[in-house]
């Protein structure tokens, strides 16, 4: 069998008033992400380490800022997106690992939901996508409550 490893990393600042977009799920927050889609920074990672895994660049370069079709995009589009290229077939996701470093709010209410969404829209059982939740204990930007970053590492193989 062959096998392949991608790793992804996003961060985004967040803003009052914005809504926050995690894993696919809406969470309730005073605060949300500054971004030309939805925002949801675990999708982006999580993208990154799919495309990672076949050098195929990152999101940017698919899904740029400056192109109005994707403002404002719910990120589960550029999720399945990514799955669907042809570069794709042929291939199937393992697992994935994700960990969310944000100070505020709380995760863990949410993280069954994002890993069942997350895994819907991948086409894999929820046993099979971790989302971890941590904060930085008040340090750097994130600690701050200025922003939020995430990284993400999957796994694919051949079919």
């Amino acid at each position: 069998m062959e096998f392949r490893i991608g790793q992804g990393y996003d961060v985004h600042a967040v803003a009052p008033g914005l809504p926050m977009w995690l894993g696919g799920v809406r969470v309730p927050s005073q605060t949300g992400f500054v971004a030309h889609s939805d925002g949801d920074v675990a999708i982006h990672a999580l993208c990154d380490a799919l495309l990672g895994a076949l050098a195929l660049g990152d999101i940017g370069h698919l899904f740029p800022d400056t192109d109005e079709r994707w403002k404002g995009v719910d990120s589960k589009e550029l999720l399945a997106a990514v799955l669907s290229l042809p570069e794709y077939a042929g291939w199937r996701v393992v697992n994935a690992d994700i960990t969310i470093a944000l100070q505020t709010p709380k995760l863990a209410p949410h993280i069954a939901a994002m890993r069942q969404t997350l895994a819907e829209v991948m086409g894999i059982g929820p046993e099979r996508v971790s989302v971890k939740a941590t904060t930085t204990e008040h340090l750097g930007f994130v600690g701050r409550g200025e922003g939020c970053e995430v990284w993400a590492i999957v796994l694919i193989e051949r079919k």
